[in-house]
Formats: C-alpha cells, structure tokens, sequence
C-alpha cells in the first residue's frame, strides 16, 4: 500500500473518531438535560390576604340629543363642565377624574316596511364616559346623588378598589410560596423522594374588585330615597403558586 493511501485511512480515521466522540458527547448532554426536565415534581401553594378597600372607582355616562351634531356636542359639554365642577367641589382632584369614551351617534327614522324611503337622520346623540376615582370613601353615596343633578343620565359601574395592590400581592405571594414548600417537606417523605433545586415557578394572581353595575334613576332624575347605599366590605387579593423541584 502505498504512502498516500495509508495517509488517506489515516485522516479518514481520525475524522471518523471526531465525529463519533463529538455525537457520544452530545448524547449524554441530551440523556442528562432530559433527565433534569423529566425527572420533576411540582407542588402548588396559595395564598390569601383580606384588605379593606381605599378608593372607589365609579363610571358615569353624560348623554345629550339634539338636531344637530354641534349642538348635542355642546350642550354635552356643558352638562361636563357641571359634572366636573360639582366633583372638584367635592375635592375630587384632576388627576381622578378621566373621560374614557366620547361617542357621536347619529338618529334615524326608518320607513314602514314596503315603503321604498331610505332612513333618515333626524338628530344626533353625543354620550361621553367618564371613569372617577373617590378616595374619601365616606363621600361615595352623596356623589353619585349629587352627579345626577349635575348631568349625569347614568351610573355604569361602581367598583371598590386597593389603589396600590402591589404590598399586598407580596405577602399573599410570600404565603403561597410558604404553603408549597410545606407541602413539599411533607411529602417528599410519604413520596420517598429526595428534592433538588428549583428548575420551574409560575404564578396567578386573582381576586379582582365585583363592580356594582347600573343603578336606574328614579322620575326625579335620582336614585331615590337620598344616596343610594353603597356598603365598601372587603376585598381578597389570591396568589396561586407552583413550584417544580428537580428529583435527586
């Protein structure tokens, strides 16, 4: 055999030894990855924390009609400028007091069926929201009466709120995560596992306000009876955990 062939297997050999230590390597890193997924155990933690709300949060609608769009715009705006007024008397702060939708619609009369008429606008209708943050709590009852003579024509939704949530998630969070750990010690033995560290942790959090939704005015244009009563109670922020240990 020739120099040159015997180079030839040379290098074809060493070039087949690279690449099947390179594939062995490989395959144990997959073997050892796979069993650092595979080989898991997850436990769920929950926990809860009571508060009393601080602010409330209320949505009012301001709804005008006139022939013209101009006009509907304006007399709305005037009907605004009343609202806003009377809710700054009642040391509402600009900051609180936010339009969150303004819609123009127009009117129309439509022909009875078989006449061959298109409808008609006969007017337009402007209907602007406006969303209200009370922080003095004591005040909610005496606002939403007093919004009605103001201009407002409707009360969409009152929620009860935590303005800063964040503390208070902390330690609903900090609970959970207690709970699954306990669950853990407690049942690594029964499981007769040995944990390792922690390879996954995911989180949701509930508990969100129920909003108090339309109140219908009366003939008077209010709620009847002086303010309406509107009891505050509690609200339960939840955090529900789930941590995935590694099994040794």
């Amino acid at each position: 055999m020739s120099n040159i062939h015997k180079t030839i297997l040379t290098w074809l050999a060493i070039v087949f030894l690279f690449f099947t230590t390179l594939f062995m390597i490989v395959s144990i890193e997959h073997k050892v990855n796979t069993a650092t997924t595979t080989n898991t155990v997850s436990f769920s933690g929950e926990g809860k924390v009571l508060a009393k709300p601080d602010v409330a949060v209320v949505q009012l609608a301001i709804v005008t009609e006139a022939d013209t769009s101009k006009i509907a715009q304006d007399e709305n705006s005037e009907k605004s400028n009343r609202v806003i007024s009377f809710l700054k008397n009642q040391g509402i702060e600009d900051k609180d007091i936010k339009t969150t939708s303004y819609n123009i619609y127009p009117q129309y009369t439509y022909p009875r069926f078989g006449e061959p008429v298109e409808p008609e606008i006969t007017g337009y209708q402007v209907n602007q929201t406006v969303q209200v943050k009370i922080r003095d709590l004591g005040k909610v009852s005496g606002i939403l009466d007093g919004v009605v003579g103001a201009g407002v024509n409707q009360v969409n939704s009152l929620s009860f709120e935590i303005d800063d949530p964040e503390e208070l998630k902390n330690q609903a969070r900090e609970m959970a995560i207690e709970d699954a750990k306990n669950k853990a010690d407690g049942l690594k033995d029964q499981l007769g596992i040995k944990l390792g560290r922690i390879v996954n942790f995911s989180e949701n959090t509930g508990g969100w306000p129920i909003p108090i939704y339309e109140r219908a005015l009366d003939s008077d244009g209010g709620f009847g009876g002086g303010g309406p009563s509107v009891p505050v109670g509690e609200n339960e922020i939840v955090v529900n955990i789930s941590i995935t240990y590694q099994i040794k």
